[in-house]
């Protein structure tokens, strides 16, 4: 394989570098070792052969680096025209989580701000609880240009050494934070849905849905900092504001690199009016519907409690409704005062996007359907019964 290389002639077939490879990627042929198509250059193998019989052009070993010298628990925010994006407040309220559990060991909660223009957002970001605001307000950085961001960022969390990164799930996000963790030579694990301090060892433990969520894996950084994750809208609770909260501001002077890209022109996508993340009142359909029609029962029950039409990925899969109304791992995570399923029957995907809302109401015919395990109020019925009855009660209400 191009880039790296078996020396034959030094090569004595322990096998140790078929052990440590985490990508079965060596084979042993003719007792000498042989790397196969899965290799992804990691180094694994350079690292555990004593023989130093395999090397790859232009690799180096990450140092070993005092992991005690990082400290604190930094966020990254996310801007857009002036204001801060709604993830920011829900990062801010899981860093304070995380804070209060590093007992009787505290740690400073700071913010990095990078941008023009955005030293406003400071105070913003004190009311939401930040100790410190990392800043770096200079003419020249593009909120688009992630080329120019993520060096800047990168800049940043090697010269203040935060233990933790945390961001948000977002488009920007899930460009930006990659990049960052590349040039900071650490781990990233995308998509939160849980995050804590491990009470023995200290360790972040970033818990996210894994195989098409069936399950949920926890996963640590032990040997490399600082220790990122992003979490995704409407999952964490957000902090609370208080104004006239105030805080430091640690001024950061880098210069501003020129982007690998020009961006010409931007212009605001105004086809998708829905926003599933922002609804109070949520009805969703699923496969129990059983056909695309029978979604105007779901959008009169949503008419009728002012509420917003969501759907499972069954549903958008089937062409059913469109992929903005999806509400699960693959769509929307919604936190809702009312989230009402309807033929739904509740794979860990479709939880994972709705389980934080307030109240949970399922309807289904089917009384073993997981979705009652999660359900605050269920309803074993014919939805097509059900549905007509609860819009006939509702506005027999408000007439009344």
């Amino acid at each position: 394989m191009d880039g790296i290389k078996v020396i034959i002639e030094t090569c004595t077939g322990c096998g140790l570098c078929l052990r440590a490879c985490p990508y079965q990627a060596i084979e042993l042929r003719e007792k000498k070792a042989w790397i196969t198509d899965n290799c992804t250059l990691c180094g694994a193998c350079v690292e555990a052969c004593p023989w130093k019989a395999i090397v790859i052009a232009g690799w180096k070993p990450i140092p070993k680096e005092d992991l005690s010298q990082y400290r604190g628990i930094c966020v990254m925010v996310e801007h857009r025209f002036g204001e801060l994006s709604p993830i920011v407040p829900e990062i801010i309220g899981a860093a304070l989580a995380l804070k209060q559990q590093f007992k009787g060991d505290p740690r400073t909660v700071s913010a990095l701000l990078i941008g023009s223009g955005v030293r406003a957002l400071s105070e913003e970001l004190f009311a939401y609880g930040v100790d410190e605001v990392w800043l770096l307000d200079k003419p020249g950085i593009d909120p688009f240009a992630e080329d120019i961001l993520a060096d800047l960022a990168a800049r940043a969390i090697r010269d203040r050494k935060p233990e933790i990164v945390l961001g948000g799930g977002t488009v920007m996000g899930r460009s930006l934070l990659p990049r960052m963790a590349a040039k900071l030579r650490t781990g990233l694990t995308a998509d939160c849905t849980e995050l804590s301090i491990d009470p023995e060892t200290g360790l972040l433990r970033q818990t996210r849905p894994a195989f098409g969520g069936n399950i949920m894996a926890t996963i640590l950084c032990e040997s490399s900092r600082p220790q990122m994750a992003t979490v995704r809208h409407k999952v964490m609770k957000p902090a609370p504001k208080e104004i006239g909260r105030t805080g430091q501001v640690v001024e950061l002077d880098y210069k501003v690199p020129k982007s690998d890209f020009e961006i010409l022109e931007f212009v605001e996508d105004t086809s998708q009016k829905l926003d599933l993340t922002e609804a109070d009142f949520i009805v969703s359909g699923g496969r129990g519907l059983g056909d695309p029609k029978n979604f105007s029962y779901i959008e009169e029950l949503a008419r009728t409690i002012g509420g917003t039409v969501g759907a499972s990925r069954a549903a958008v899969d089937a062409g059913w409704i469109p992929y903005p109304h999806q509400v699960g791992q693959t769509g929307k995570t919604v936190n809702p005062k009312i989230y009402i399923a309807c033929g739904i029957s509740g794979a860990v995907q479709h939880q994972v996007g709705m389980k934080g809302s307030d109240v949970i109401i399922a309807i289904n015919k089917d009384p073993n359907a997981p979705i009652f395990s999660i359900a605050h109020y269920g309803i074993v019925g014919d939805l097509f019964q059900v549905i007509p009855e609860l819009i006939r009660q509702l506005r027999s209400k408000e007439q009344g």
